[in-house]
């Protein structure tokens, strides 16, 4: 049986970790990347939080060489601002194994694009997509028309050309929302994840190194919009969370928009949205590559599956197995990082009522187990 050739459009941390694992299967991949120099951010410091089971995935299944770029955490702790007293409610806590692993974007899509560079059945082809043929299952290069098996879309969370597979059949909102983000660097004893609910919005430290930590501070525009020395603020902000920290450089503030996109169909025929642009969350939870990963893994096993029963990705109900295996947990997942948004949000109305409950809630053990275990795994695994 000749060998199914697959494309996957979009060079992000989705993109390259589908192609990178996919590859191992007995298909050809073309990998399209784009020919348009991108602005690129200079020494782009997003960082990613991933769980356990997460982190034994990409191992098993990315050979990744470096596995130093992985930060290992082994505890949690949750605060909640009240009255501007920063209070302990909620902590994780794991002595013999890691509770998540943190790494730079960059470092990993160095790792990836190395590997896929070895993979001889993937081509990378450095062209712009001009359109998709749902209907035909092909893409468009100019005037070029090209057919596949399988076309993955991982184009970001903002691409219009999801449009022709959804026609806008999504759960949106746009939260209003900045997410600043910078790297850290100390001369401090920091070594544990800490989230702190604020006023102005979730504030995440992470952990990169011995030395390092990146910190993501979701606020409002108006706020965002109104304090021009943002970067002033947010180390004041650190300074106080982070008593007599010793802080030796912070690198330049870069801010993203924050959105919920969850999408409600996912494939059109054989051609299927993967990454950002099927699921955008809150970042507060840092649930999102989580999901982006069991996605890949499920697709996988599908895949895997459908090539041993000989059949053909085109005229087979991969796709809408896919679709009713992670739809339901997408979906619920993505809805409840919002309730939790909006839980934290400062509403006079409900302030006495979560008082009550986050000065309670490390209390009760299995709210503990369950929030660990679905973090971890997902809420189906």
């Amino acid at each position: 049986m000749k060998k199914q050739k697959i494309c996957i459009i979009g060079d992000g941390l989705a993109g390259l970790s589908a192609a990178t694992i996919l590859s191992k299967e007995n298909i050809k991949i073309d990998l399209y990347i784009g020919n348009i120099k991108k602005i690129k951010l200079k020494n782009d410091n997003r960082t990613t939080a991933i769980s356990e089971s997460s982190y034994q995935f990409i191992r098993e299944k990315l050979d990744i060489i470096n596995k130093n770029i992985f930060w290992p955490g082994k505890e949690i702790n949750l605060f909640f601002e009240d009255r501007k007293i920063i209070k302990s409610f909620l902590n994780f806590k794991e002595k013999k194994k890691n509770l998540l692993y943190i790494f730079n974007n960059n470092e990993l899509k160095k790792q990836l694009n190395f590997k896929i560079s070895k993979r001889k059945n993937i081509k990378v082809i450095k062209k712009n997509i001009t359109d998709i043929d749902p209907k035909n299952g092909a893409i468009l290069i100019n005037k070029t028309r090209l057919t596949y098996d399988l076309i993955i879309l991982s184009t970001g969370g903002y691409s219009k050309i999801y449009n022709k597979i959804t026609h806008g059949r999504s759960i949106e909102k746009d939260y209003k929302e900045m997410a600043i983000t910078t790297i850290v660097n100390h001369k401090s004893k920091i070594n544990k994840v800490s989230q702190f609910f604020l006023k102005e919005g979730p504030l995440a430290i992470l952990p990169s190194s011995n030395s390092t930590f990146s910190v993501v501070w979701s606020v409002s525009n108006l706020f965002f919009k109104k304090n021009k020395s943002i970067e002033k603020i947010l180390i004041n902000k650190i300074k106080i969370l982070l008593n007599k920290i010793k802080i030796t450089k912070v690198e330049k503030i870069q801010s993203f928009p924050i959105n919920l996109n969850l999408k409600t169909k996912y494939f059109k025929n054989n051609i299927l949205i993967l990454g950002d642009g099927l699921h955008a969350v809150h970042p507060m939870a840092g649930q999102g590559f989580n999901l982006v990963l069991r996605d890949i893994k499920k697709l996988n096993e599908l895949m895997s599956k459908t090539l041993k029963l000989g059949l053909l990705f085109k005229n087979s109900f991969l796709l809408e197995e896919f679709s009713q295996a992670r739809k339901s947990e997408n979906i619920i997942l993505g809805l409840g990082i919002n309730l939790t948004n909006i839980f934290f949000k400062n509403n006079k109305f409900f302030a006495p009522m979560k008082k009550i409950m986050l000065n309670n809630i490390n209390n009760f053990k299995f709210i503990k187990t369950i929030s660990q275990q679905i973090s971890d795994k997902g809420i189906f695994n």
